[in-house]
């Protein structure tokens, strides 16, 4: 075993989880500096390791980067247009009465897909005060779901950014992990709802005065769905008036999922397709296989660049007026863009680090380590996002620093590049706590604080990673 590799692992591990918790530097510095460190403990020549640095960088943003960057736009649509809204109500609706948390997990899951946890949440927020002020009880169970169920697929389902940057690091099959992260929430929602209903009137008397006020002793009608962005400027007690807009322009659950659900049937359909064809040619090897036509075509469509792309033309000429400006969906694309360009420099510096850990032979030697023990494989990646998470707080930043780390380990474990992207997405959905900026959206709107909000919030986070755990390992035997 060569420790100077080890502990060139445990170093560069080291410094994103220092510089991001210490300092004023954020994870896209942090993860470059964690490469170069890598490299110099481990012994590499310095030009050696730059090049891995801006081969592993170019690489993944060549693979990923437009497939992000689509992902973001379209949710940005379902924002802007009170699509997200509309699939909200029509859950609600279709689950009926006394079925209320499961309508606000579903709601969250399906929301969560293309829509950034956080601005997600405070558009649906006031459904679930909505809900709770009709019952005149039961707003924590609501809230607690409704984010939870974000959760799940913010961490599983591809176009997410961070499945999306994992598959990427790693080579999973895109339509593969959507499948999967999808059965995976689906599996998962139990867990979400029974957690929401058991610790949720626990809770209801530590409720913050001012939401209380907001959810049960008044009647103001809920905002609407057409925030143009997060609403972080709005505060959680529920006094701000809502600025005057627009009326949102009014349309059937169908529509508003419209370009959400082509883009991963394609997807979806490419993986399905070529598979069949594959197996009925009995062609196994990637580089023997020729398409048949139909597979080809699919091929094409279900790629995630074309995929997303029809999605997002789906969502500007379907959800959005008539009379919409090109200069406001220009707008909105720039605040998409915005919020995607940190995650694609997280998501490339990602790459970088693996790169080197691959050239810098550090990647072997944990493989080697790990074989030496007894663990399965598919805790590795598991277990690295949960400890990078624990330690600094961003799910995104923990999938991709366990992709990187074991994307070098994959042969040598026996570990699919599917069942490892899905061991890194699970492992950082745990214990959302102080440094997890969504902790603080949650627990602000739901008006929870101290030991409270650590009891709601990060338990039912905790339960659903805990609930992760058996799934993958039944999984290992599929995947």
């Amino acid at each position: 075993m060569d420790l100077q590799l080890l502990a060139a692992l445990a170093l560069g591990i080291a410094t994103i989880i220092v510089i991001v918790l210490r300092t004023r530097l954020d994870a896209f510095v942090a993860l470059l500096l964690a490469a170069l460190v890598t490299g110099f403990v481990a012994g590499s020549p310095a030009t050696d390791t730059l090049d891995s640095i801006i081969g592993g960088f170019g690489e993944t943003m060549g693979e990923i980067g437009i497939v992000i960057g689509l992902g973001v736009a379209v949710g940005k649509i379902l924002e802007v247009s009170g699509a997200a809204d509309a699939l909200a109500t029509a859950f609600v609706r279709a689950l009926g009465k006394g079925r209320e948390p499961w309508a606000m997990a579903g709601t969250g899951a399906l929301v969560s897909i293309p829509v950034f946890c956080d601005s997600g949440y405070v558009i649906m927020n006031p459904l679930a005060r909505s809900i709770a002020r009709a019952k005149r009880a039961g707003y924590v169970t609501l809230a607690l779901a409704l984010g939870a169920g974000m959760t799940l697929t913010h961490h599983l389902v591809p176009p997410t950014p961070g499945p999306l940057a994992v598959a990427g690091l790693v080579g999973a099959d895109l339509g593969g992990l959507i499948l999967a992260g999808l059965i995976f929430a689906v599996l998962l929602m139990p867990i979400v709802v029974a957690y929401a209903r058991w610790i949720g009137p626990k809770l209801e008397d530590h409720v913050a005065p001012a939401v209380r006020e907001a959810v049960y002793g008044t009647a103001r009608s809920r905002s609407t769905a057409t925030v143009g962005g997060h609403g972080g400027g709005s505060d959680d007690d529920g006094d701000d008036t809502e600025p005057e807009t627009t009326e949102p322009r009014r349309m059937s659950a169908a529509m508003a999922a419209l370009p959400l659900l082509v883009p991963l049937l394609l997807i979806l359909a490419n993986t399905v397709a070529t598979a069949i064809d594959r197996s009925a040619k009995g062609v196994l090897a990637k580089e023997e296989y020729a398409a048949s036509t139909y597979a080809e075509v699919l091929a094409f469509l279900g790629d995630p660049i074309v995929a997303l792309l029809i999605g997002l033309v789906l969502a500007v000429y379907v959800l959005l007026p008539r009379w919409t400006t090109r200069g406001q969906v220009a707008g909105w694309m720039s605040d998409a863009a915005s919020s995607a360009g940190l995650i694609l420099l997280i998501t490339g510096a990602g790459g970088a680090f693996g790169q080197v850990l691959r050239d810098s032979g550090v990647g072997d030697e944990l493989a080697k380590a790990i074989a030496a023990t007894s663990l399965p494989g598919v805790l590795v990646p598991f277990l690295i996002a949960t400890l990078v998470r624990i330690a600094q707080g961003s799910g995104t930043v923990a999938m991709v620093t366990a992709a990187s780390v074991s994307a070098p380990l994959l042969a040598d474990l026996g570990v699919s590049p599917l069942l490892a992207a899905l061991g890194c997405c699970a492992g950082s959905m745990v214990f959302s706590y102080f440094n997890d900026s969504y902790f603080w959206v949650v627990t602000r709107f739901t008006g929870l604080d101290g030991i409270a909000a650590l009891r709601g919030w990060s338990g039912i986070t905790t339960a659903v990673w805990l609930g992760s755990l058996p799934l993958l390992l039944i999984g290992s035997t599929f995947l």
